[in-house]
Parts: structure tokens; sequence; C-alpha cells
């Protein structure tokens, strides 16, 4: 790890306390993550950093617990098992701290493209692409009239259904490494079709990531595909 990646560390884990901070008084933000309250008060006021043990405990364990339980406190489903999930995909603040966490605990390597559906996907991927300075793309469900060649990817779903994603070629370069993201997994279907626009892109696959996982079917079926990493926030059985 160079300095600028100690830094940026550093940085992130700083603004996961700072999140759990508002929430918590320092002797209970102590209790959540094993610190003394004393440093506690200090990493959050900007008065000093944390060292890249401490930080990196911070981001991957204390991290990822703490924004699976702001998670799951902001889903909502309904009567008939449909997610709401807006307040997390529109609060570009919580997607940011996201990125550290997903990365640092599923070993994501850093990915050239990070590659989502839209639309939900996009503001996800648009915080994984902004951690990892890649770039990012979206595939949808229409050509734009302006694109000339698309990588098209297509399939009929179980319910008689047939789902299409087009991404403009010149999105993915052959030899790209790329990440697949997504807000939410459930029967797979959308990951895979993003997994086949990268294949045919002559892309590799570093990772998968979804923010919340509905089952293991999605993740499982991803896993058939690649594997690259598979991982998601949280799941909900």
């Amino acid at each position: 790890m160079n300095r600028a990646e100690k830094a940026a560390l550093q940085l992130q884990a700083v603004a996961v306390l700072r999140m759990l901070k508002e929430t918590r008084t320092y002797e209970e933000l102590s209790e959540v993550t094993g610190l003394p309250a004393g440093d506690l008060n200090r990493y959050v006021n900007g008065h000093v950093l944390p060292g890249t043990d401490r930080a990196s405990e911070v981001v991957e364990s204390v991290g990822r617990e703490a924004l699976a339980d702001e998670l799951v406190a902001r889903v909502e489903f309904d009567d008939e098992g449909y997610v709401d999930n807006s307040g997390v995909v529109f609060d570009q603040s919580f997607l940011d701290l996201v990125a550290p966490v997903a990365a640092e605990t599923f070993e994501f390597e850093s990915p050239d493209v990070v590659l989502t559906a839209a639309t939900d996907g996009i503001t996800l991927g648009a915080a994984m692409a902004s951690f990892f300075d890649a770039r990012l793309a979206y595939a949808k469900k229409s050509k734009e009239t302006a694109v000339e060649e698309f990588i098209e990817s297509r399939q009929r779903l179980a319910s008689g259904i047939e789902l299409t994603y087009y991404l403009p070629a010149s999105a993915i370069d052959a030899g790209d490494t790329v990440l697949v993201v997504d807000d939410l997994i459930r029967s797979g279907e959308t990951q895979e079709l993003l997994l086949d626009i990268a294949l045919q892109g002559d892309a590799d696959v570093t990772g998968v990531f979804a923010l919340i996982a509905v089952g293991d079917e999605g993740m499982d079926r991803a896993r058939a595909i690649t594997d690259a990493p598979v991982g998601a926030l949280t799941t909900f059985e």
C-alpha cells in the first residue's frame, strides 16, 4: 500500500466514524468499535488520523456492520415482497461510504470499468467508479438513437418476459477489467446479463457487488458464471 492509498484508507475510516457518531455518544461508539473514546474524539474531530491497521479494521469490519445496519433500517418490503430502497440509492453520501467498505471487505481488484444497469444501479455505480478512479458504464433496456454499435444481451425470463440490455460498444474495450455492481440482486437475471455483456466485450470480470441480496439464488447464479469475488452488503432471506 503506497502513501496515497494509506491516506485514502485513513480518511475513509474517519468518514465511517463520523457517520456512526451522528447517532451515538463517544462512549457508545467506543463499545461499537472497541476503540478508546478519547481516540475516537480526536479522529472524528480531525485532530489526528487513525493508523493504517486501525483504519482498515474500522472500514472492513466496523464499517460493514454499521452500513449494513443502516441499510436494513432504510429498506422497506411491501406485502408482495417488493423492495423500496429509495432511501439508499438516492443518498449519494451514504453510497460513497459503501464503496471503500465493499472494496476492503470483498478485496475487489481495482477495475478499469464499473458496469451497472440503469437506473437504480447508477448512483452506486458512480460511487464505486469514483472510489476506484474507474470509468462508469451502464446498460439500458433501450438503444440510444445516436449510437451505432451496441453490445446486446438478451434472456427470456421464467415469467415468459424477454429482458434485453444494451451497452454502447465503445464503453468497454477488449482487455478491460470490469466490476459489475447493482443495487439489488434477487434472481440474478440482471447480473447474468451484465456479466454476459462484459464477456462479449472481451473484458475480465474482477467481481460482482450488490447493496442488497434477497435470498441466495442470485448470488449463486453469479458465482456459477465468474470465479471473481461475489458479495452483497447485506442479505435478506
